[in-house]
């Protein structure tokens, strides 16, 4: 599976902000998808994840109420909208695939993830 996460950029606090992962190859309806985040000098962490029906979203507490993940599965394609952004927000964010146990969990930890895409950098001005 490839991904491929797009979407990112300048915007300032109090801003939004929309990313894309696009999936192609393999089975991406069957997975979870999932977006990270990595700041400079610190580790990957998790932001949000979705089931592979798009039913059951998770958040990373620091992110609950402003961002809203969703899928297309039609399209092969997972969003992030970011809203309220804030400057601890500013990172590169990386969309990755769950394959196991058929898409139904979400997963928190980076290596509980098969594959990922390039990563998009979101700055975010105070």
């Amino acid at each position: 599976v490839q991904l491929q996460a797009s979407g990112g950029g300048l915007v300032q606090t109090g801003g939004s902000l929309g990313l894309s992962c696009a999936a192609s190859g393999g089975s991406p309806r069957n997975y979870a998808m999932g977006w990270f985040r990595q700041a400079p000098g610190k580790e990957r962490a998790f932001v949000a994840a979705i089931t592979a029906n798009g039913r059951s979203p998770n958040y990373d507490d620091s992110v609950k109420g402003r961002f809203t993940i969703s899928r297309d599965n039609a399209k092969n394609t997972v969003y992030l909208q970011m809203s309220g952004l804030k400057p601890e927000d500013t990172a590169v964010y990386y969309c990755a695939a769950d394959s196991r146990f058929g898409g139904v969990i979400t997963a928190q930890r980076p290596v509980e993830y098969d594959f990922w895409g390039q990563g998009t950098q979101v700055t975010v001005s105070s």
